[in-house]
């Protein structure tokens, strides 16, 4: 594990975890925060897409907020989180995240070699990127992507996406979920009984059942996009 930093084209600079697999990389994931920053589910993610082959990228998108933000899970972490979110203006994240991904696309050989995933916000995050930022990238990975349906009306995803929804959750609903399917008919949905972070071991709405198999289901996507070369 190393820290890194990142300089964005408007020179804001920021933060990221990075891990590296034991052998030769597949390629390289890009892993975007929830709301509750670069946190020890964040890491963990990062952590084992790099013991799956990939070289790993977490960046502090909440640097042009707070720097170093790093959240719990309680009422006051969600509460902080969400002001940090919804106070940062979209464009933000999104240049740090095409900054990040062009910077992996150079060292990988090619952006056909870099994927993301992203949970929550960062799933709201991976589909926005799909749309804003395809030349970096080759595959992207949303779980439960928040806000999706209310503020990605105009984008459309121009590499392969892959959308994890739970079906009991009440954040991004089953009728944001219809929303999404009608507007990004080529992209990939995967249903699953469970709710809201139903991949976090940290959260209340974990369920391991739903966490392995989309676990293993975006594994395979990855794999099926991503050039290993």
């Amino acid at each position: 594990m190393t820290e890194m930093q990142l300089t964005a084209a408007d020179d804001h600079t920021f933060g990221a975890y990075r891990v590296e697999p034991s052998g030769t990389p597949r390629g390289a994931v890009i892993v975007i925060q929830e709301i509750f920053g670069v946190n020890d589910h964040i890491r963990s993610v990062a952590d084992r897409a790099a013991a799956a082959g990939y070289v790993a990228v977490a960046p502090y998108l909440f640097d042009r907020v707070e720097r170093g933000l790093e959240l719990g899970y309680d009422a006051e972490g969600v509460e902080r989180g969400r002001d940090a979110a919804w106070n940062l203006p979209l464009d933000g994240p999104v240049e740090d995240l095409r900054t990040t991904a062009a910077d992996l696309a150079g060292e990988m050989g090619g952006a056909d070699r870099v994927g993301a995933v992203g949970f929550c916000y960062g799933g709201m995050l991976a589909a926005a990127i799909a749309s804003r930022a395809p030349r970096h990238l080759g595959a992207s990975v949303a779980y439960y992507p928040s806000m999706a349906a209310q503020l990605l009306a105009k984008d459309q995803p121009h590499i392969p996406l892959l959308v994890h929804l739970g079906d009991t959750d009440t954040r991004v609903t089953p009728e944001d979920g219809r929303t999404l399917e009608a507007r990004w008919p080529d992209a990939t949905f995967v249903h699953h009984d469970a709710g809201h972070g139903f991949n976090c071991d940290l959260r209340p709405d974990y369920d391991a059942d739903a966490a392995a198999t989309a676990w293993q289901r975006t594994l395979d996507f990855l794999a099926e996009h991503l050039d290993a070369g």
